[in-house]
């Protein structure tokens, strides 16, 4: 039988290898288990399933509805594909125990996934997961036809999107939004971010471009990633019809990307640091910031320069929603352009994050372009790279060691000041610039990443994160 392993985010493999419905029946009867063993007070057995647009995506979510609803649980099942911050929102909103979203993400076209989600309608903690994890096998599955289970009312049928919405609208100044006249491309990666905008910007003055918001399984051939390389056909399309910004959102559509107007990459660093002084210097907000240390340092300057509070946390939002819930923070953020805000559930959400944008832009009235000119000329250029390199697991322990132990004395011209081992290793130097090597979860897959003043710095301390891997 094959071993369900929750990774960074949920439980992910192949459709038709490992992620079949014998063993989807499996995860979600420990799932099942679990949240009945461990009641939350005042929160009955109900429970939230959603899916997004891969291929049987629908079937898998159904599925997982007929399980909860076999085992006494009162279920909501989204009728649309949906993104995963309305399917987390309804979990809270709705007071269920816990959703189910099956999602692989950006992962390719031939992963799908199941992702956990606490009553708070954020991520589960890794505790829960590896509970679930252990739970697995240790009853026989139950489940219920789902038409039976519909007909008795064990199962509601809903669209989840609508209140997600409706939440949403609340949290930015809408009003302003509305009158602006913004013209605003959303490039959706083929996922089910694709109609959002033009429903919640419907009846404003601002025109809503959607750029592949078709349902293809496939994804038009390419990762749904907020990436450069997979926004190509999006970027000649704007520089032909010029916008005022283009938003990109993942497969699930938690995670956000953006190009400026005219098709050039915005790389979401760069998007964290936009919306973290608008939330300062805007709306005046206060609290403290929570980053993931692969997130960049431009953030911990924006911190320093207005004596906000710096938490950093290691990769996967897990951790910034745990710093989330604690409360009395600004904003919660991650490289991979997951983004999660106050007032809000601890979860990132790409469509909220596309709304406070175009907040932003109507407020400053001036192109993300100049915005982005005014960080920089304030607190430095920053330039971000990473890559994922091969690398056996069985030796990942030893690197680490190794990195830690043996730190190199510069990064490039500038003197290494601290050296973080908490997540990995990061090495950080007196200039701001840093290295970090980090494995993958579940693949043995070695992450390089970087931070320098210029794209050539950042690629040669990548190269000096390869030869360290040499050294093991």
């Amino acid at each position: 039988m094959t071993k369900i392993k929750f990774g960074t985010d949920g439980w992910r493999a192949v459709i038709a290898e490992d992620f079949t419905f014998a063993n989807l029946d499996r995860v979600t009867q420990a799932t099942a288990d679990y949240w009945r063993a461990n009641p939350v007070p005042g929160i009955g057995l109900k429970a939230i399933v959603g899916y997004d647009r891969r291929f049987l995506s629908d079937e898998f979510g159904r599925r997982v509805a007929e399980i909860f609803a076999g085992n006494g649980y009162e279920v909501v099942l989204t009728s649309v594909p949906t993104p995963t911050p309305a399917v987390s929102f309804a979990a809270k909103n709705l007071a269920a125990i816990g959703a189910v979203m099956i999602t692989a993400s950006h992962n390719p076209p031939i992963f799908n996934g199941f992702k956990l989600k606490s009553h708070l309608g954020g991520p589960a903690e890794p505790a829960v997961c590896q509970a679930v994890e252990a739970l697995v096998d240790q009853n026989p599955v139950r489940s219920l036809p789902l038409a039976e289970a519909v007909k008795t009312g064990r199962v509601v049928i809903k669209d989840l999107r609508p209140a997600h919405y409706k939440a949403i609208k609340k949290l930015v100044n809408f009003k302003l939004i509305a009158g602006s006249k913004l013209r605003f491309a959303h490039e959706a990666l083929y996922g089910v971010g694709a109609g959002c905008f033009d429903e919640l910007l419907a009846g404003t003055t601002c025109q809503v471009t959607t750029l592949n918001g078709a349902h293809d399984v496939l994804f038009g051939g390419i990762n749904p990633e907020p990436i450069a390389r997979n926004y190509v056909r999006s970027a000649a399309y704007l520089k032909k019809h010029p916008h005022d910004i283009c938003l990109v959102t993942d497969g699930d559509a938690d995670r956000v990307g953006g190009m400026d107007g005219r098709g050039n990459y915005v790389s979401t660093h760069q998007l964290i640091c936009l919306l973290l002084n608008h939330y300062i210097i805007n709306r005046k907000g206060k609290g403290r910031v929570v980053k993931a240390l692969t997130t960049t340092s431009m953030v911990d300057k924006i911190c320093a320069a207005h004596g906000l509070e710096l938490v950093e946390t290691g990769v996967g939002f897990k951790y910034i929603c745990a710093e989330m819930i604690k409360g009395n923070f600004l904003l919660g953020a991650e490289e991979s352009g997951g983004i999660g805000f106050p007032g809000h559930i601890p979860e990132r959400d790409g469509i909220l994050a596309g709304l406070l944008l175009l907040e932003m832009l109507a407020t400053e009235k001036t192109s993300i372009n100049k915005l982005i000119a005014r960080l920089e000329k304030e607190y430095g250029p920053h330039r971000y790279d990473r890559i994922d390199t091969h690398f056996p697991l069985e030796k990942r322990a030893a690197l680490m060691e190794f990195c830690a132990r043996n730190p190199p004395a510069k990064l490039l011209r500038s003197p290494v000041v601290d050296v973080k081992t908490y997540d990995g290793v990061k090495f950080v130097a007196q200039d701001g610039s840093w290295l970090m090597l980090r494995g993958s979860g579940t693949e043995p897959i070695l992450r390089i990443y970087a931070e320098a003043r210029t794209d050539e710095d950042a690629r040669k301390l990548l190269q000096v994160g390869v030869k360290l891997t040499r050294q093991v």
